[in-house]
């Protein structure tokens, strides 16, 4: 008899776990993906929505499940019974499981008062409207913020750059971009060679970037930060604050996050996992969480006595940055002791997604909806 195995979340971790599950344990694991959304929104395609470039795909969740042979079903969870191995839906549903991987993602709430938040989902139309007066010339000064020091700040980059690339098709003159980070160097995460040659591109492209300074609020003009003086300007478009989203039963911190070990078993539950956004690794990006979904997988199945024990999670972060002309892309390794590794190239790296489009890296997600992409003619 098979082992059932369930996946709650439909986004990155949760997709990239259920095939994963099924490539690496076929018949001996019965595959079941709960999600309250019927589709999956490939969200970083979101960045280039306000400037017309580009637009998040979206895959229906149950095509996609039965694809990698796993079954779907639409519900959203709010509890579950580790005693019983059972998940309860919001309808009041039981569901069995034998191991269960929680990835069911972090919820964006608004997190400056005053700016404009970027939702990274497919209505963008505060952000649309900015770009849209940026062009007009009704604005002059835009800043671009975040709220944190471990927040993706990947999107706020790319929507300055690509905002100078419209300020430069358009011939507008006099404009300032500036971005405001808390980082210490732009895309600190990556490392000090990344930082220092994104700094670069950025003061090629006449964008200023205000660093060591975390976003309070915008009023009348002036986006207040701590530490340091105020930063004037027309609009500014923020990032959103990330809270995980609890599910009871499951333990969490004040902000809602699952604590994991370095395998993704969740503290003082048996045959419980997480991945990606919803558990307490500070970085929350599509890449990473793929990778932690696979570490879980491979726990499970190691528990399950079909494959060896995993080695513990070690993050490697890789990003394409777009840069309103050729992209960049972007190594490195968030958890430190790896020395000096980040890096950045013009040229796509050997051994990565065959297009720039696929901006998130995951074994198993790129290349299935890469032929999934493929063979409907998108």
């Amino acid at each position: 008899m098979s082992a059932r195995a369930l996946v709650i979340g439909g986004g990155v971790a949760g997709i990239e776990a259920a095939i994963a599950l099924r490539e690496l344990g076929g018949d001996a694991v019965a595959v079941e993906l709960c999600s309250p959304r019927e589709d999956f929104i490939y969200r970083p395609f979101a960045v280039g929505a306000p400037y017309g470039r580009s637009r998040p795909m979206r895959f229906g969740l149950r095509r996609l499940t039965e694809r990698c042979g796993a079954e779907f079903r639409l519900a959203g969870v709010g509890a579950v019974d580790p005693d019983a191995r059972e998940a309860v839906t919001h309808d009041g549903d039981r569901i069995p499981y034998d191991y269960l991987i929680v990835a069911c993602g972090a919820r964006a709430l608004w997190a400056v008062p005053g700016t404009i938040p970027f939702w990274g989902a497919v209505e963008e139309g505060g952000v649309q409207g900015v770009v849209r007066e940026l062009r007009d010339g009704a604005v002059r000064r835009v800043a671009f913020t975040m709220p944190g020091i471990a927040s993706w700040g990947l999107p706020v980059y790319e929507l300055a750059l690509l905002a100078a690339g419209e300020l430069e098709k358009a011939g507008i003159d006099g404009s300032r971009l500036v971005v405001v980070t808390p980082e210490d160097a732009p895309l600190s995460l990556f490392g000090r060679r990344v930082g220092e040659e994104v700094g670069a591109l950025m003061a090629e492209r006449g964008i200023e970037v205000v660093t060591g300074a975390h976003p309070v609020k915008f009023e009348d003009g002036l986006l207040t930060v701590a530490p340091g003086d105020p930063v004037e300007a027309d609009a500014v478009v923020s990032l959103p604050r990330l809270e995980g989203r609890r599910i009871d039963g499951i333990p969490h911190d004040e902000d809602g996050f699952v604590p994991v070990d370095g395998r993704g078993w969740v503290h003082d539950l048996e045959r419980v996992l997480a991945a990606g956004d919803v558990t307490t690794f500070p970085v929350k990006q599509g890449g990473l969480s793929t990778q932690q979904a696979d570490v879980a997988v491979e726990a499970a199945l190691a528990d399950l006595g079909l494959g060896p024990e995993p080695e513990p999670f070690d993050p490697v972060l890789r990003a394409v940055l777009w840069t309103g002309a050729d992209p960049r892309y972007l190594y490195g390794r968030p958890s430190g002791g790896h020395g000096e590794v980040s890096e950045v190239s013009e040229e796509e790296p050997p051994g990565w997604a065959e297009d720039a489009e696929d901006k998130i890296i995951g074994r198993y997600l790129t290349p299935f909806l890469t032929e999934i992409s493929s063979a409907a003619g998108r």
